[in-house]
C-alpha cells in the first residue's frame, strides 16, 4: 500500500525508531486523557522514539504535541480530504488519498504501535496491525494498548474470536501506566531499520 504524497514539511533523515499512534480524533484538549497522552508521548520522545500519527485532532494531536515538545520528529500520514490545520505540530506530512493507504503506511513504516483510547477507526487499525503481527506478515514489534478501555475489549475478544494463530494474544501488551509503556519500549531490541 502506498500513500500519495505531497511536498513534506521537512525531509530530515530519521535515525530513531518511530512509534505510530492510533486513537480517537473526537477527544478534545480539555479532557484529562488528552493531557495524559501528551505527557506520556513527551516521555516517549525523551526515551528516544519519534512518532507518527494519522491526523491532527484528539489523541493524535495530543501524541504529536508531546513528541514535538520533547524535540522528537513527528510524521503525519494525513488524508487529502481533510485540510491541514495551520497550528499543527507535524515535522513532516505525507498526504494519502484514502483510509486504506493511510493505515497501510502507518502500519508498515512503524517500529512499534501505541493504541490509545478510541472508537471504531482505532479498533480497525488495531485489528489490522494485530492480525499482521500474529500471522507473522510483520516482524514482532511493540503493540501496546494504552488505557483502561482496552482490557475489557481484549477479554471479550479472547472469549469470542476464532483465531488462526494460538499465540495472537501474546503479541499485544495492555499498558495501564506510563511506566508500562516506557518499559515495553525500552525492552524492545531496536534492530529495525528506521524509515
Amino acid at each position: 500500500m502506498t500513500a500519495s504524497t505531497a511536498e513534506p514539511i521537512t525531509t530530515t533523515p530519521i535515525s530513531r525508531p518511530r512509534l505510530a499512534a492510533f486513537g480517537s480524533c473526537r477527544i478534545g484538549a480539555e479532557a484529562e486523557v488528552y493531557q495524559d497522552v501528551f505527557t506520556l508521548s513527551k516521555k516517549i520522545g525523551q526515551a528516544g522514539w519519534d512518532g507518527m500519527t494519522g491526523g491532527h485532532q484528539g489523541m493524535m494531536a495530543a501524541f504529536s504535541e508531546g513528541i514535538h515538545a520533547s524535540g522528537g520528529h513527528i510524521r503525519g500520514i494525513t488524508l487529502e480530504r481533510f485540510p491541514t490545520p495551520p497550528n499543527n505540530t507535524l515535522s513532516e506530512e505525507i498526504r494519502s488519498n484514502n483510509f486504506f493507504s493511510r493505515m497501510g503506511t502507518m502500519i508498515e513504516q512503524a517500529q512499534g504501535w501505541l493504541v490509545l483510547p478510541g472508537g471504531l477507526g482505532t479498533l480497525a487499525e488495531l485489528a489490522m496491525t494485530w492480525d499482521l503481527v500474529a500471522i507473522r506478515v510483520l516482524e514482532a514489534k511493540p503493540l501496546l494498548l494504552y488505557g483502561d478501555m482496552w482490557e475489557p475489549v481484549v477479554n471479550v475478544l479472547s472469549e469470542q474470536l476464532v483465531l488462526s494463530e494460538r499465540h495472537a494474544f501474546d503479541t499485544i501488551r495492555i499498558c495501564h501506566s506510563h511506566e508500562d509503556v516506557l518499559d515495553a519500549l525500552q525492552s524492545y531490541p531496536q534492530r529495525v531499520q528506521c524509515t
